[in-house]
Order: structure tokens, then C-alpha cells, then sequence
């Protein structure tokens, strides 16, 4: 269809990360979070995003709960450092992902008429739609919709890595061990929760990563 027009791809420096300005209250955050659960011990690239997700939601739960891989970690770094292109199941997620461009065809009308059409949500259909457009290589960061995940899981996407993070008591769970048992190089969390900041945060872990280090 006319509308799976290509997606735009942004080459981002590796350095560009370190002229981010860090507020006082993101330091400070860090080290009230760092004087109560020491994460020296992680790999570099699981540490900084199990962190930045803490970070974001002030749930030291995500320590045990969050499910991190450091080699698919470090691909899906070096996929965002070649300028592969990062899809968002929703546009909240897309709000929360800092410095990147971004595709989420979720509120378009295609999504609507082939949700309509499949007999599946839109959520779904939006998965179908941007693959098309981004192919094979791409940052998946799913934060809200279990269907989302569950979608992509069921596509030839070959992705760098799928952040899959989704939220609720109707397929959350499910559709993270899903991702898990897929094989495909991903971070996820075992339990319900989630959402659209932590999504946002564990991509925006890699995206500051040469600062954090």
C-alpha cells in the first residue's frame, strides 16, 4: 500500500551520547539508587540498563525481575551506533526514546483498516505495517501492547534486538517469555509489569551508554 512508505534512517555518532547534559537530579537519582542495590558486579551493558531502568521507575524490583543478555545487548548497540532504524509499538514509547528518530504507525489509518481487516489489533497490524517499511536489522521497543510483541515474535523481522517490556494483566507475562523462548536477541522482564517509560529508559541505557561507562 502506498503508505508503507520506506522509513528514514538516522546514522548517530558513537560520541554523540556524551553532549548529553545530566541534571543534578538524574545524579543524584543514581546515587541514592547505586547506595541501595550494588550492580558492580553485571556486565557493563546489563548494568546500564538494568540501572537506567530503576532509574525510570524507582522499582528496585527490575533488578531480579529484568531478563538482559550482554551479547544481545552489545548488537543491539552497535545496530543503533550504524544507524538502524528503532520502531516503538506506541507513540508514548517513541515520546520517551531521546535523541532518535523513531517509527510507530500505530495511530495511522492503515494500521486501523488492516487491523480491521486480519482480525487483529491495531497494535498488531502496526507491527506488520513498520516492518515493512524498516525490514530486517531494525531496534523493536515494545512498552505497552502484548500483541505488539506477540506479532513480531510470529515475523520474519530478523531484529537487532527487540526491547520487549509490554504492561497488563492480559498477556504481559506471556508474551515476554515468549520473547525468551524465542531465541531472538532481546531484554524482557519475567512479571506483569512494565510500560512505556521502562521500554524508553532500557533503549535510552544503550543510546547514553559511552556516557555511562
Amino acid at each position: 500500500m502506498s503508505s508503507l512508505r520506506p522509513a528514514p534512517r538516522r546514522r548517530v555518532d558513537a560520541g554523540a551520547a556524551a553532549s548529553r547534559v545530566v541534571h543534578p537530579i538524574e545524579r543524584e537519582s543514581y546515587r541514592i539508587l547505586r547506595s541501595r542495590v550494588d550492580l558492580a558486579h553485571l556486565p557493563p551493558l546489563t548494568r546500564a540498563v538494568t540501572e537506567r531502568v530503576v532509574h525510570a521507575s524507582a522499582d528496585l524490583d527490575y533488578v531480579t525481575d529484568l531478563v538482559c543478555d550482554e551479547a544481545a545487548l552489545a548488537g543491539g548497540l552497535a545496530a543503533l551506533r550504524a544507524g538502524a532504524p528503532v520502531v516503538t509499538d506506541v507513540a508514548m514509547v517513541a515520546a520517551g526514546v531521546t535523541g532518535r528518530d523513531t517509527v510507530c504507525p500505530v495511530a495511522e489509518p492503515a494500521a486501523a483498516e488492516l487491523a480491521r481487516a486480519a482480525g487483529i489489533t491495531r497494535s498488531a497490524a502496526a507491527v506488520r505495517i513498520a516492518l515493512e517499511r524498516v525490514g530486517p536489522g531494525a531496534v523493536w521497543v515494545v512498552g505497552c501492547a502484548p500483541t505488539a510483541l506477540e506479532q513480531l515474535i510470529t515475523l520474519d523481522a530478523r531484529p537487532a534486538l527487540v526491547v520487549g517490556l509490554p504492561v497488563g494483566f492480559v498477556g504481559a507475562a506471556e508474551s515476554k517469555a515468549a520473547l525468551r523462548a524465542s531465541g531472538l536477541p532481546g531484554v524482557s522482564n519475567r512479571g506483569e509489569k512494565g510500560g512505556s517509560a521502562v521500554a524508553a529508559a532500557a533503549l535510552n541505557a544503550l543510546l547514553y551508554v559511552e556516557e555511562e561507562q
